[in-house]
């Protein structure tokens, strides 16, 4: 999910497939025929969700026939996903007119001139209720260039069967899983290890969790300082210790998640999408299926969690802009969010509807298979409030792009690091890579 969540892969608990319950809750007033009377479409461009579509079908209900949204799939890896849509708004393609953002790309696409800033009331219904963190991913240089549309924050997962209680920081998790392995039981520590953004963001969160910093407060200088040294100890040290799984430099998200259902792992840390997909794929395991907040580097000092996620974002060379803006803000509403949550499982960016525990359908009872809540499906919730009120962002960079080309090459393999002189070739090549700002591929 997001950048490390590109393409968005979500289960479904079991009794989930009555998808015309969350449709009546986004819906009340549901329109069969969403035909226009204007004949005005609304292009969305976004990354593969189960379930959007019904976000979309409920927006153009409520738009009342003045115009239809058109879901558009872009590619399901993050990299062709930006590809596609750099492509076309750098030829000035008048055909997209809401862009799905992976929340590091926004600096990017604003600096180019590509998306609209938000501004008025637009700006004040995107900004009301969001959490900090994913609100900063929607911003460049003092202005608001995306409405969130869902956040993601990576937590420790575990089974309770074997980790009773899950380890607090790095050293403890490190030191627990020598000892599983010793006693034959599961022991791996998963995360993606592959040369690919996802790398980056596990080391991002350990740099953040050691009060360090990749690059400046403003994005335009390299710092490296010594918290993201000390993110390369951790990073190797969890890596050459004989406690990962053997394809670490391939695995991807849904790799990880692979290996943890087979019981081949003591922790994974990935995404929130390995709940439902655990519902639905091993419901028997899914009881003792647990969480934490990301580890820690000090003891009594909390973790930070790199946010994910997208933000949507309106075209510059859009021609129906008030439109689009008025759409957007309907497929992020507190109501598309929380239908979004219980389906595919994409952590909100309001706040409120963390808390919101009205069933999908307020007019029926409250049932955990076919009309659920965010307390009966989405039993996380606390946890991921919790981790994203104290969140750490990627750098916030036009070369955002450059910068994690060369982090993830530099990193990888991660057992391979040498703190010292792997935390100098990054100071000297991503130097190099904010010098060169944005990539159009």
């Amino acid at each position: 999910m997001g950048k490390a969540n590109g393409a968005i892969r979500r289960g479904r608990s079991p009794g989930r497939a009555t998808a015309a319950v969350g449709v009546s809750m986004l819906a009340a007033t549901l329109i069969t025929a969403c035909g226009t009377d204007s004949g005005d479409k609304i292009n969305i461009y976004y990354a593969p969700e189960d379930n959007f579509q019904k976000v979309v079908d409920n927006c153009n209900a409520k738009a009342g026939g003045r115009y239809e949204i058109v879901y558009n799939k872009l590619p399901r890896d993050a990299d062709g996903q930006r590809e596609q849509m750099v492509r076309r708004l750098a030829a000035g393609d008048a055909g997209l007119d809401i862009l799905g953002l992976d929340v590091t790309w926004v600096p990017e696409f604003a600096e180019a001139g590509w998306i609209e800033e938000w501004t008025g009331e637009n700006k004040a219904q995107a900004e009301q209720g969001v959490l900090p963190g994913p609100l900063e991913t929607a911003q460049w240089n003092g202005k608001l260039y995306g409405a969130t549309k869902n956040t993601n924050i990576q937590l420790l997962w575990y089974d309770d069967r074997v980790t009773p209680k899950p380890a607090a920081t790095w050293t403890e998790m490190i030191e627990e899983a020598k000892r599983l392995k010793a006693e034959g039981k599961p022991y791996q520590v998963l995360y993606t290890g592959a040369q690919f953004e996802g790398l980056v963001a596990v080391y991002n969160s350990i740099v953040e969790s050691a009060g360090g910093r990749i690059l400046s407060e403003d994005g335009k200088s390299v710092v490296m300082d010594e918290g993201a040294v000390k993110a390369l100890e951790i990073l190797k040290e969890v890596s050459a210790s004989g406690i990962t799984n053997p394809s670490l430099t391939n695995q991807k998200e849904d790799d990880v998640r692979q290996s943890f259902q087979r019981g081949e792992a003591a922790y994974e840390l990935i995404w929130p999408f390995v709940y439902p997909s655990m519902a639905e794929e091993d419901p028997e395991r899914l009881p003792h299926f647990k969480w934490a907040r990301y580890p820690s580097v000090e003891p009594g000092v909390p973790s930070k969690s790199t946010i994910g996620g997208y933000d949507l974002s309106v075209s510059s060379a859009s021609t129906k802009k008030p439109q689009a803006f008025e759409a957007a803000l309907c497929l992020r509403s507190p109501d598309s969010q929380k239908f979004s949550a219980l389906n595919d499982g994409v952590p909100p960016t309001i706040e409120s509807v963390y808390t919101d525990e009205v069933p999908l359908d307020p007019a029926k009872p409250a049932d955990p298979e076919n009309n659920p809540s965010m307390a009966t499906e989405y039993p996380m919730k606390e946890t991921i409030l919790e981790a994203l009120k104290d969140a750490a962002v990627r750098p916030l960079t036009p070369a955002y792009q450059n910068l994690s080309t060369v982090m993830s090459k530099v990193l990888s393999p991660p057992g391979q690091i040498d703190p010292q002189t792997t935390a100098e070739e990054l100071r000297q090549k991503l130097t190099d890579a904010l010098d060169s700002k944005g990539v159009i591929p």
